[in-house]
């Protein structure tokens, strides 16, 4: 029974064989061994991530194989056994994602200039080998590269912890493969690398100029893409301008999906100093958190830094955070205004009314019911920070007298964003639609206005 065993599996391997790249098949289909069977079920086993994988992805392949090799046997089982070696577990897979646990999706502050690469790095955690492979995202330092592979990896060990998800730099790659040539040799690390399931690597431009560390990563490249493992890649540059990089590196970059990350805008930046503000529990005027964004606009590293110093001036002169503190804090910070298109008034009123189901006839209205309220001053705490108008202009648009008003909205609606995430995530889809969408002729209300209030 065992030749028979033997000879039905060999039979179904050469099918398989046929039918996939040879990496393919070393990889995944040649380690397994057949064990056994029961009825018309033929057992196999073989290391973890094989069984893992090959259940995973290529269950219809090995149907097909097996009807085609004429056997008795109509289904394969992949089973554990006490002798096929076990490669590292779950536990093991995420302690080799050394990254910060607060790298995930949800505390990715989404803008203009990172909107399509944040989509592109969930879609790839969603469907992994699926979506978009290879994912590369490039653009300068400390604008959140290293947040989405970290996000990917988190996302990946909750939703599937079976997952082997390795996380490295090119940097630390290069050393790991010139280490392995000193000693015994580079089988360990093969086999280290191409049992990945999810491959991430951060600024593979420390790959310029290293030919063989660079001819080590091609063939792990292409082994992990041939088997249907996800890769994601950052680089400060887009893959064209990797120039001492080796060119079938360099296209094989550009297979799939090439995203860039830009510079944050000012809303971006008043999103993060929030939430970098509730992190750390610190109180900081809303005119002071806008006094740093508006100084700090090169990358978020920076903008982190910038407040770590103002609020160290705070402290060691015990006095709050005012512009004036950030003034003296950032003496030699370039001022960036917000941008200064003309979004009007009554588009920042109708945006907030179609987003909380109200109407803007509402929203200047006398009322005082608590939705109509919060929406009230959402719309004024918007208009303060993405309209030029003085504080007794604004108060005039929404019908209200006094100044005082509008700094009250934008102080209560500063505090409730530090408190609660689904605010912070509110005021930032509200911002991106208002800075994306085109503006209306002054005055005029919208389609949606009129239809609620005849």
């Amino acid at each position: 029974m065992r030749e028979d065993v033997g000879a039905a599996w060999g039979r179904v391997a050469s099918e398989l064989r046929a039918s996939v790249p040879d990496s393919t098949y070393s990889l995944w289909f040649a380690p397994l061994r057949p064990v056994g069977v029961r009825g018309s079920t033929l057992y196999l086993t073989g290391p973890g991530h094989v069984r893992r994988w090959v259940s995973r992805r290529y269950p219809e392949l090995v149907r097909a194989a097996l009807e085609r090799s004429g056997s008795a046997y109509t289904e394969v089982e992949l089973v554990a056994s006490d002798t096929s070696p076990e490669p590292a577990g779950p536990a093991d897979a995420a302690a080799r994602v050394a990254l910060n646990p607060a790298y995930t999706f949800e505390r990715f502050v989404i803008g203009p200039g990172n909107r399509l690469a944040h989509a592109a790095a969930l879609a790839v955690a969603e469907a992994p080998g699926q979506a978009y492979n290879p994912l590369f995202l490039h653009g300068p330092p400390g604008l959140g590269k290293t947040h989405l592979l970290g996000a990917i990896a988190n996302y990946l060990h909750d939703r599937d912890p079976s997952l082997v998800v390795k996380y490295t730099t090119a940097e630390s790659f290069t050393n790991e493969f010139v280490g392995c040539l000193q000693a015994s040799g580079i089988d360990g690390f093969k086999q280290a690398y191409r049992r990945a399931d999810v491959l991430l690597i951060d600024d593979v431009q420390f790959l310029e100029g290293k030919a063989q560390t660079g001819e080590e990563f091609f063939h792990t490249f292409n082994a992990l893409y041939e088997s249907g493992a996800q890769l994601v890649l950052t680089a400060d540059r887009i893959p064209s301008e990797l120039s001492r990089l080796a060119e079938r590196l360099r296209q094989r970059f550009e297979w799939g999906m090439v995203a860039e990350l830009e510079p944050p805008d000012l809303s971006t930046r008043l999103i993060v100093l929030g939430n970098l503000i509730r992190d750390r529990g610190e109180t900081v005027a809303p005119e002071a958190v806008r006094a740093i964004a508006s100084r700090a606009a090169s990358n978020l590293r920076m903008l982190e830094g910038a407040l770590t110093r103002v609020v160290a001036l705070s402290s060691l002169t015990a006095s709050k955070v005012t512009p004036e503190t950030v003034a003296d804090a950032l003496p030699s910070a370039t001022v960036v205004e917000a941008p200064t298109a003309a979004i009007e008034i009554e588009r920042i009123q109708d945006v907030v009314a179609d987003r909380l189901a109200l109407t803007r006839t509402q929203l200047l209205s006398t009322s005082r019911a608590a939705p109509i309220v919060r929406g009230r001053q959402l719309a004024m705490y918007l208009a303060r920070e993405l309209t030029d108008l003085s504080l007794p202009a604004i108060a005039t648009a929404f019908n209200r007298r006094d100044h005082t008003t509008v700094m009250h909205a934008v102080k209560r609606v500063s505090e409730r964003a530090q408190r609660d995430p689904k605010l912070t995530r509110a005021i930032e889809e509200l911002r991106s639609t208002l800075v994306a969408a085109p503006s209306r002729t002054s005055g005029t209300a919208s389609a949606n206005d009129r239809d609620r209030t005849d």
